[in-house]
């Protein structure tokens, strides 16, 4: 059956009061789904005439086997919905009606559409179908898309225009529906989010998010160094460094020891003029007395950034799925995202949890990963998933 995006009249007018029921955000399980199997019969084949009705009152499609639903209820009721297809060999909706061969971007695995994006009749007239959308490129973003494909109905089609969605010049007749194909680089629409900031405080406000990553995009978490731009990176007015507050995530809570600290300075001058050993032998024999472990089971680096480098580039590929906690010490994020390039979810840590890890949480989000595990399949075992997972 022909099922294209759509939003519903008036779905984005205006914003909720401050008397009205707090809209729970999720994505939708079994009962949701068969809900929304019968919300999309009573919208688009009564209501808009997209679709012939039929006896069973559900509209469902084989996409269905391999999209994603977000959901908002309010009230326990849900008050829409919309759909977001992950790449994969199922296809997507605009296959149906135009060649990907007259489409001016590529079909990857960086590729998502957004579609059947649905207010109910009960809720129109509220920012629901805006929180939807939004909801939508967050969830893109998160998942490591590049780009989104849309098809927008064309009397709504200003709404997509202003989320940054961009018209291909190509419409769509489906039933008694006309549609316009949009599309838009998943930057260009972060870049145009920045101009929502009111908006978005507003929706978030009134939002119950459960979704597997943050409402707003993980600020960066800054590797380090950069109170050298206050004391001067030539090195030439160290004294500074007694005026400077230093705040970064990766410097050294406690002084060295004093016997280090005597001993570096009495060989100084040698030291400076030899290079270190290459294996860290002696570093490495310390530690395995001190903490009871197998010399071979520990791997030196200077600092946790080299570790990082050094290990997730061999144990992950672009194909695999990440799932990281937020916040975090942000070099995760870079060299999953930056430097390796795979997908990664995050899990969302409270501050009003004291950002514990709920063990709950976690495990559904482990749960909702795709096969080959957290890790990805280039991961040496199902071990070292699930510790990449925490």
């Amino acid at each position: 059956m022909n099922v294209d995006l759509i939003t519903t009249r008036n779905a984005s007018r205006a914003t909720q009061g401050p008397g009205s029921c707090r809209v729970v955000l999720s994505v939708a399980g079994e009962p949701e789904r068969e809900a929304i199997y019968q919300l999309r019969h009573e919208v688009y084949a009564r209501e808009l005439g997209q679709h012939s009705t039929n006896s069973t009152g559900r509209l469902r499609d084989a996409l269905d086997d391999g999209n994603i639903y977000l959901v908002a209820k309010i009230a326990g009721q849900i008050a829409g919905f919309i759909s977001l297809t992950p790449p994969g060999k199922v296809g997507y909706s605009i296959d149906k009606y135009v060649e990907r061969g007259a489409l001016p971007f590529q079909f990857d695995v960086r590729l998502y559409e957004i579609r059947l994006l649905t207010v109910v009749k009960a809720h129109r007239g509220r920012e629901l179908a805006t929180l939807l959308m939004y909801a939508a490129f967050r969830w893109v973003e998160a998942h490591g898309a590049t780009r989104v494909v849309a098809i927008g109905r064309r009397e709504v089609v200003e709404m997509y225009l202003r989320s940054g969605l961009e018209p291909l010049g190509i419409s769509i007749r489906s039933g008694s529906v006309t549609y316009d194909a949009l599309q838009a680089a998943t930057a260009a629409l972060r870049e145009r989010m920045k101009g929502f900031g009111g908006l978005l405080e507003r929706l978030e406000g009134n939002t119950a998010w459960q979704l597997n990553f943050s409402f707003r995009k993980p600020a960066a978490c800054f590797h380090g160094g950069a109170f050298f731009q206050a004391i001067g990176a030539e090195f030439d007015s160290l004294e500074r460094s007694r005026d400077i507050i230093n705040a970064d995530v990766l410097d050294a809570w406690f002084p060295p020891s004093p016997k280090v600290v005597a001993a570096l300075q009495e060989y100084l001058p040698w030291l400076l003029r030899t290079s270190p050993p290459t294996g860290c032998e002696g570093l490495i024999e310390t530690i395995a007395q001190v903490r009871g472990v197998a010399p071979q089971n520990l791997l030196p680096g200077a600092g946790s950034s080299d570790l990082i480098f050094r290990a997730l580039r061999h144990w992950l590929t672009p194909a695999s799925h990440a799932l990281i906690l937020d916040p975090t010490y942000g070099e995760y994020a870079h060299v999953l995202e930056r430097v390796i390039g795979c997908t990664v979810d995050r899990l969302t840590l409270r501050r009003k949890n004291q950002y514990s890890v709920d063990l709950e949480r976690l495990e559904a989000a482990l749960a909702d990963r795709p096969p080959g595990g957290v890790g990805g399949s280039a991961a040496p075992g199902a071990g070292t998933d699930a510790n990449l997972g925490g």
